[in-house]
């Protein structure tokens, strides 16, 4: 069982202002409860036991908030103060503890709950199984925000892009840092390593059954709170 993971805690939250101003977006809360609470939660309640935090944009408020949650894992906090290292910079920067190890990457903007235990534990299957990165992603069908055009295809597991496309990534995936550190720069998306990987037909993942709600703009952060999900 994968015991590491890498929260992405160092957006600006652009679309989210003006809240953003005073508040950085995984500690806003839905049903009384933060999202990067949601997603620390659910790595722990599947067994993760140390976790890389990366922070950048009023990153004291999402640092106490951590050391006051005494959550039962151990966690490393990565600061991006001087230089915001984009998704795949920054997994790169948070995990060197890792070492060899896989490890969950989760982005807070998505809605987590118990729900995706099951999901997590077929993704990390997936992964063992190719020993390639792994996403869990969504029919667009299913996403509340209906904006959404896809970033994906998912045929038999593997993972394509093509002009039109059916799926959405949820914010999950499993790495390692090998895929990572062939890349040259210190700033770099996670995409450029995933388009590198889709031209060779080793991309993998599998497919969510559950309603997405994905906090990306201020319009949708109200929507969401007010809908009453039940958790």
């Amino acid at each position: 069982m994968i015991k590491h993971g890498m929260v992405l805690a160092a957006g600006i939250g652009k679309r989210m202002q003006p809240l953003t101003f005073k508040t950085p977006k995984p500690l806003f809360e839905i049903n009384d409860i933060s999202l990067i609470e949601r997603a620390i939660n659910l790595l722990i309640d599947y067994g993760v036991q140390e976790l890389s935090i990366n922070v950048h944009h009023l990153s004291e408020q999402i640092e106490k908030y951590i050391s006051e949650k005494n959550f039962n894992a151990k966690i490393y906090v990565s600061n991006e103060k001087d230089l915001l290292l984009d998704t795949g910079g920054g997994v790169l920067e948070g995990t060197p503890q890792f070492k060899d190890n896989p490890f969950f990457v989760i982005n807070p903007d998505t809605l987590w709950n118990r729900k995706y235990l099951e999901e997590v534990k077929k993704l990390e299957q997936i992964f063992y199984k190719n020993n390639k990165p792994s996403l869990l992603i969504v029919d667009k069908k299913l996403s509340f925000d209906k904006s959404f055009t896809g970033d994906f295809n998912l045929i038999n597991e593997t993972i394509s892009k093509g002009k039109e496309n059916q799926f959405i990534f949820t914010g999950l995936h499993i790495t390692s840092r090998k895929f990572l550190t062939i890349e040259k720069s210190k700033v770099f998306s996670m995409n450029k390593i995933w388009n590198n990987l889709i031209k060779k037909n080793c991309l993998y993942g599998i497919e969510s059954k559950l309603k997405f709600y994905h906090l990306n703009t201020l319009e949708m952060y109200n929507k969401i709170s007010n809908l009453n999900i039940i958790d």
